[in-house]
């Protein structure tokens, strides 16, 4: 009988760390599946960029340096292999953009211009769903994160390599710029 107890007991420890791992898996795979999303926009984003570059090009011949940069960076970003350089790549991409928002803003006639008013929107809708599912990541990875953190659940991450993972944050660099409020002119 006492046998009994202690299989009984055993088997049930065996499916409460079976239960936890799989729930860690599942939040992992969630995760990944939440930056897929996000790689989705991206390409819609890397898509745009060219006609959204070239339409300017043709007004700004003279803004080369920043076309350039924001084409480097696209590149940048589709050729990055791993999460965390995907989330560098894009934050520097961001930067580039809004760099070339400022130099659109030279330039009257193209802000007028048809193509280039629907590239705008275009992007700024992409954007917009680039923020959304940013967000949802980031909703995913601060699930994940306490699982592989909380006890006794971080004894079974330990164990079988799981790790506490990076949000998808602005740079340091960049933060300073973000939280200012934005001026506005009229």
């Amino acid at each position: 009988m006492a046998i009994l107890i202690i299989l009984g007991v055993v088997a049930l420890i065996a499916f409460w760390l079976i239960s936890m791992y799989n729930n860690l898996v599942n939040l992992r795979n969630n995760r990944e599946n939440a930056f897929a999303n996000i790689d989705v926009q991206l390409k819609l984003r890397y898509d745009l960029i060219p006609n959204l570059v070239n339409t300017v090009k043709g007004y700004a011949t003279h803004e080369k340096e920043t076309l350039e940069r924001v084409i480097a960076l696209r590149n940048q970003a589709m050729g990055a292999t791993n999460i965390n350089d995907k989330i560098a790549a894009e934050n520097q991409l961001s930067s580039a953009l809004a760099g070339l928002k400022v130099t659109v803003e030279a330039y009257p006639e193209l802000k007028a211009n048809t193509n280039f008013l629907q590239l705008q929107t275009e992007l700024a809708d992409v954007e917009n769903k680039i923020a959304a599912v940013r967000r949802f990541f980031n909703s995913a990875t601060k699930e994940y994160n306490t699982a592989v953190q909380v006890f006794p659940a971080n004894l079974i991450a330990g164990a079988f390599g799981f790790h506490k993972e990076p949000m998808f944050e602005i740079p340091a660099e960049e933060r300073a710029t973000v939280e200012k409020a934005p001026e506005v002119k009229f």
